[in-house]
């Protein structure tokens, strides 16, 4: 059966390529122009599952998705872990020397910072998608105007590479999340779970959570803190952890629900092995 799923933006970007690697060749991809409408065709039965990038190695968290994740309270089955190799894109003939404009996602610019730094002359344009960029630039025949895009792009959209891995970090890595409309059946090798809380304002109180994990032999993999909107000085908490024995991870969750307000599990998956 072959597996629909949405991303935010086109052929050829990151999104579609993290896609393909979890569910394979023949996946059908929905592209969407925004997160929230990845989120809007699950839940109107338009796919079966959504892929949305989280955190870059980078540019850190994409904040607004942890926002989509607690409003739309759609389950986490998985997640993939996609290296980022960003390059300069243009229509072939171009000369690095006649680009006047750069034109990419605001993620990928900041990125790519160091080089564009070099290049205080260019105009840079943030846009929605880096394929779309790349896309753009073919279609309208823009001569003096260069992309930050994939080779996947440049490849799909007969752009020349003008300059080759301008990403900052050669070691650039995107955590991508895999999200289901429901859990059918959480998998038997889970060992990663994504969870979302609020803690009272006791002094203290959040330690003692951590502290339970640490209890228990949990890895904490990352913490998130979000402002709630609304209530001043409080907080959501989005945290990851790992675990070896489930047993282990049975009982800090019964223990840290003490402490905890508005507790929720928002997936339980096997962990990606780099």
């Amino acid at each position: 059966m072959v597996q629909k799923v949405a991303i935010q933006g086109i052929r050829a970007s990151f999104h579609e390529e993290a896609a393909v690697k979890f569910f394979g060749q023949h996946v059908q991809i929905i592209p969407c122009t925004s997160f929230r409408q990845t989120f809007e065709s699950l839940k109107e039965g338009h796919c079966d599952y959504l892929v949305m990038a989280i955190e870059n190695s980078t540019a850190g968290s994409l904040m607004n998705n942890y926002g989509l994740l607690r409003d739309y309270k759609f389950p986490i089955i998985g997640e993939i872990y996609l290296p980022i190799k960003l390059h300069l894109l243009a229509l072939p003939g171009v000369q690095l020397s006649e680009i006047k404009q750069v034109i990419s996602h605001p993620v990928a610019l900041q990125q790519c910072a160091d080089f564009l730094l070099e290049h205080p002359e260019w105009q840079i344009v943030e846009s929605s998608d880096t394929a779309a960029c790349a896309k753009k630039i073919k279609e309208e025949k823009s001569l003096n105007v260069a992309a930050i895009a994939n080779a996947t792009a440049a490849q799909v959209y007969d752009l020349n590479i003008l300059e080759r891995g301008v990403e900052s970090s050669k070691k650039n890595f995107t955590r991508f999340l895999i999200i289901a409309k429901e859990v059918i059946d959480t998998p038997k090798k889970a060992n990663k779970s994504s969870l979302c809380f609020q803690v009272g304002n006791a002094i203290g109180t959040l330690a003692k959570v951590l502290n339970i994990f640490a209890e228990y032999r949990i890895n904490i993999d990352k913490i998130q803190s979000m402002p709630i909107v609304g209530q001043p000085n409080q907080y959501n908490f989005y945290v990851d952890i790992e675990w070896n024995h489930q047993h282990d991870y049975d009982s800090a969750i019964r223990n840290v629900l003490k402490y905890t307000i508005n507790f929720n599990i928002m997936g339980e998956y096997q962990r990606f092995v780099m």
